[in-house]
């Protein structure tokens, strides 16, 4: 997020200006200039940018936490040093695993490089979408609720998953789910948690928002199904000011999603893509499924994190049923 990169930038000027001031006294009426080594390693230096590149991110962080990250970053950066030097002497560089390894990375960095570069060029905060956002979700914010719930998760296929569904709608408490997975021979689990609608899957806390306490809702998914009861819950809104900073994190992560999949959109069908020998298919089968656009995370999460294209996909039962794993303490 941006007080993080904002964080380590101030944690790497403070790390310039720290061995800048130990570069030692002046000699001869001349000041030394500080040196870009902060150690040498046999024949091998280390500099301060190796460091910047390897401090933690630290939020304001103090002159002795600047000291103390610093001395664990250089340290590591020692050790990782050594063994590289061992590394080559032992010409692991031309092991075809480790070559193929480094390969990959390389290739990850500078596709994930390009990406950053696109989604640089998303949209901030626009006052006319928060406030549509806002209006659009009440059940994340004007009407939000925090949930007390409790969640059966049946692991069942087949034609068990079918008798499943058909004996589900009727029960009115897991009680009754419990009841019948053990007369079933049901393997099942239990959970019990809070969450705030926020911290749970978007399209889930839109389903349950019209939900009394005491009622049950199954959550299909691929290994089974999800029955989940909300025992109790309370009024906790959110108005809009307190809300904004969650909308707009939201929504510039999602015009970041939206550029990096348009981008490479414009790029599969610029490009000449040749499928080869077993892996030759028609264009139809050969072409990646649409993402689900986060339909499995929370408000919470998607805010927070940093989005990356998504390079496959699912139907919504899916996607709510991996985002359940929220409900899991």
């Amino acid at each position: 997020m941006h007080f993080a990169r904002t964080a380590s930038l101030t944690l790497s000027l403070a790390l310039v200006g720290l061995l800048s001031a130990c570069g030692g006294d002046s000699k001869d009426g001349e000041e030394k200039k500080a040196t870009q080594v902060a150690a040498k390693v046999n024949a091998d230096e280390i500099t301060v940018h190796q460091i910047n590149s390897a401090l933690p991110r630290m939020n304001n962080p103090s002159e002795a936490q600047v000291k103390a990250a610093t001395k664990q970053a250089l340290e590591r950066l020692i050790d990782q040093q050594l063994f590289i030097q061992k590394a080559i002497e032992g010409k692991l560089d031309r092991d075809p695993q480790v070559m193929t390894a480094i390969e990959n990375s390389r290739r990850e960095i500078l596709a994930r490089a390009y990406v950053e570069r696109v989604m640089a060029n998303a949209t901030t905060d626009d006052p006319a979408k928060i406030k549509d956002f806002y209006d659009q979700h009440p059940e994340l914010f004007a009407q939000r609720r925090v949930y007390r719930l409790q969640e059966v998760a049946l692991q069942v296929r087949g034609e068990e998953l079918e008798k499943l569904k058909q004996a589900l709608p009727p029960m009115k408490s897991l009680q009754e789910v419990i009841a019948y997975a053990k007369a079933n021979n049901l393997r099942a689990t239990t959970n019990a948690s809070v969450r705030a609608a926020e911290q749970l899957p978007m399209e889930f806390a839109k389903r349950i928002a019209g939900l009394k306490d005491g009622e049950v809702v199954a959550v299909p998914g691929p290994n089974g199904v999800a029955v989940i009861q909300i025992v109790a819950s309370q009024q906790q809104p959110l108005d809009e000011a307190k809300s904004k900073p969650f909308i707009e994190q939201f929504l510039q992560n999602k015009s970041r999603m939206e550029l990096a999949q348009t981008e490479l959109k414009a790029l599969r069908e610029a490009a000449k893509i040749e499928y080869v020998g077993d892996f030759a298919k028609p264009a139809e089968e050969a072409a990646p499924a649409e993402g689900n656009g986060g339909m499995g995370s929370s408000l919470e999460q998607q805010a927070g994190q940093q989005p990356v294209p998504a390079t496959g996909g699912g139907d919504d039962d899916d996607a709510l049923q991996k985002g359940l794993s929220g409900l899991k303490k």
